[in-house]
């Protein structure tokens, strides 16, 4: 269940316990229907390619192995519909599907909301932070900086994904890429400021 959390608006969502699900669930539905608006009628092959090529699972919580059962669910729900099927030597048949009417409104639906809202998860590091004083202030400095060691090691590895990514993908597909790296720069920057304030101010234990 995820809820509208009071007082803020309803484009904020945070996390009660099923936050996974709805996010994915939500992901899923976008990317195929909005696959197959700018593709036009394929298959489910070419959407999985796709989803590969541009290194979808390392920047949504998508799974590339959830394309072929999502398209049929899309398409049992009126969003997609068979065009046709097509036979490649002895291989079975490959089912052509094309967005309907109603899964372009769906899709102008999602691409509204996703935007607007936005998904907040609590991150356990806060709570274990405010009972860290009993492990000592040298103790906490050290996990904290191997912390701050772990994030600058996966900023890179990001920067080598994108790289590896950008022959094909688009300019808004780079930026959606680039959009965790900037988190990750974000919790780079807060541990930098606490280990500031614990040289500054924190007691020794």
């Amino acid at each position: 269940m995820v809820v509208s959390a009071a007082p803020m608006n309803n484009h904020v969502r945070t996390i009660l316990y099923n936050y996974s699900y709805e996010s994915n669930v939500s992901s899923i539905r976008l990317f195929i229907l909005s696959s197959f608006a700018d593709l036009g009628p394929t298959h489910g092959h070419r959407i999985r390619t796709e989803a590969e090529a541009k290194r979808v699972p390392l920047w949504t919580d998508i799974s590339v192995g959830a394309v072929y059962g999502a398209i049929n669910r899309l398409a049992a729900d009126g969003l997609l519909r068979e065009v046709r099927r097509e036979t490649e030597g002895n291989r079975p048949p490959r089912i052509l599907y094309e967005i309907t009417d109603a899964g372009r409104a769906t899709l102008a639906t999602l691409q509204r909301e996703t935007l607007e809202t936005i998904w907040f998860k609590y991150d356990p590091f806060d709570l274990a932070l405010t009972s860290a004083g009993a492990i000592g202030r040298m103790a906490l400095r050290e996990t904290i900086a191997n912390r701050i060691e772990t994030l600058n090691t996966m900023i890179k590895e990001r920067g080598v994904i994108i790289a590896e990514a950008l022959k094909c993908i688009n300019e808004l597909d780079e930026w959606a890429l680039r959009h965790s790296t900037y988190r990750l720069d974000g919790e780079v920057r807060y541990l930098l400021d606490l280990l500031q304030w614990l040289d500054r101010n924190a007691p020794e234990t």
